[in-house]
């Protein structure tokens, strides 16, 4: 029984006979010769056939038996993996017919309306450019787990029903169907679960995670859902966890974008105010050549641990209320000092972009209800909101902390791309509708009368 094999491994079969499937990518018709260029995911090479193929049509789905042939030297084509060889058809079969295409395929892509695309996003899919992307991801992602695995830590993955807590962003809201009028709410982020996987003794936790935000789209944030690399370690330091991490960074970036260079190793440190002062800003790009092959990656230290909130009238932390002030620090609490009192937190920058952020947490249950309470939230809503955080400190917490780092942006400036919607599969518009589905929808009158809802226009 023959084998089908990928497009890109025929230059290795020359004499041999082989089966291929694919796409169709161009049509040559010389009258009697027909020469088309078959396409799959691996690449495309050059298949010979008779009239037979004149019925074919660009982006038609297809079955070649053929024979490997060695072009002759005058006609090889240097512009392709495969241009040594072609495959004379012995036969073929049209296993899916295709209508024209609302777009062109074999450019990049930029110039074409993003609403478009992502309309159609399962074409816009089989462009090179977004087929490598997807590649490039899948690969950086298995580097990471195997780093990760080789460290020691534990792939844990935590529930996406959760429940709606302020952590700086809208939550997402799931409603309950066997207890009504209550709500689950998507995960902004894992942190209370991977602060609980410390309390139960794990020490070492990563997870390629989920998470969900109702922000505002930018071109280097992705409306609704994206995807971090989470990693929280007990008995550690703000030292130690950089270290972790610029170690994973240098050997991930090494093995699958060798052309990259990082900047420079270990990464720089610079204090927030540093960095107000010289950059006047907290995410500077500290390269002084801007070569799109350069990483430059930064931590920035020592921020401050709260932000005024004019509008809001009162405090709010800078990074998350889980942060842990520095230690020196807290007898300004005391004092209500909050504008001087500095943060346990790192942030990664990457070429001008923040690609991670992470800090010490608190494990006091006194100084968390603290924080909490310079927020302005009572001791009532503290306890409904984190009791169960608080009692599980209880029960005996190790210090410890982590960090989260965004992966789907810091994918995109690796790539240079232009938006994060670039190293996505299936992004949701700028408007925040999905790719392809046209969610949000409408929800049938029996679904919402189930589920106790009544939506008012």
């Amino acid at each position: 029984m023959m084998k089908n094999v990928y497009i890109k491994d025929t230059i290795k079969k020359i004499g041999e006979e082989v089966e291929l499937f694919g796409w169709v990518e161009a049509i040559r018709d010389h009258k009697k010769i027909v020469f088309i260029d078959l396409r799959d995911r691996s690449g495309i090479v050059q298949v010979v056939g008779g009239e037979e193929f004149k019925s074919l049509s660009n982006e038609d789905v297809i079955y070649i038996k053929g024979v490997v042939k060695k072009r002759p030297e005058k006609l090889i084509n240097p512009n392709i993996k495969t241009g040594q060889i072609e495959i004379e058809a012995k036969k073929y079969q049209i296993l899916s017919k295709a209508k024209t295409l609302p777009f062109p395929i074999n450019n990049d892509g930029y110039q074409i309306k993003e609403e478009v695309r992502l309309k159609y996003r399962y074409l816009d899919l089989r462009r090179e450019r977004m087929k490598k992307n997807l590649f490039l991801r899948h690969r950086f992602l298995k580097t990471i787990r195997d780093f990760m695995d080789q460290e020691k830590f534990v792939e844990v993955e935590t529930p996406i029903l959760t429940k709606a807590t302020p952590e700086g962003a809208r939550d997402f809201l799931v409603p309950s169907r066997l207890q009504p009028g209550k709500f689950y709410a998507l995960p902004q982020s894992p942190q209370q679960y991977k602060q609980l996987l410390m309390v139960a003794e794990i020490e070492k936790y990563f997870q390629i995670a989920r998470c969900f935000r109702d922000e505002d789209p930018r071109a280097d944030r992705a409306y609704g859902e994206f995807t971090q690399i989470d990693i929280e370690k007990s008995f550690t330091s703000p030292e130690e966890i950089r270290e972790i991490v610029e170690k994973l960074l240098t050997f991930s970036i090494k093995k699958v974008f060798p052309e990259k260079k990082i900047y420079q190793i270990p990464f720089p440190k610079i204090t927030y105010q540093q960095a107000i002062n010289k950059y006047h800003s907290d995410r500077p790009d500290i390269r002084k050549d801007k070569n799109p092959n350069l990483l430059a990656f930064c931590w920035i230290i020592d921020f401050p641990c709260f932000e005024w909130k004019e509008a809001e009238n009162r405090w709010d932390a800078v990074h998350h209320p889980f942060t842990a002030p520095k230690k020196e620090d807290l007898p300004l609490l005391k004092k209500g000092g909050y504008k001087k009192v500095r943060a346990d937190q790192y942030d990664l920058v990457l070429n001008g972009f923040e690609v991670g952020g992470g800090s010490i947490r608190i494990t006091d249950p006194s100084l968390q209800t603290k924080i909490f309470e310079i927020m302005g939230h009572t001791k009532k809503q503290v306890e409904e909101k984190f009791g169960h955080l608080l009692e599980a400190f209880s029960y005996g917490v190790p210090p410890h902390g982590g960090i989260a780092l965004g992966f789907d942006r810091m994918l995109q400036v690796i790539l240079n791309e232009p938006s994060v919607r670039e190293v996505i599969a299936f992004p949701s518009t700028s408007g925040g509708k999905t790719a392809v589905m046209n969610a949000p929808a409408k929800i049938d009158k029996d679904q919402l009368k189930e589920l106790g809802i009544k939506v008012i226009d």
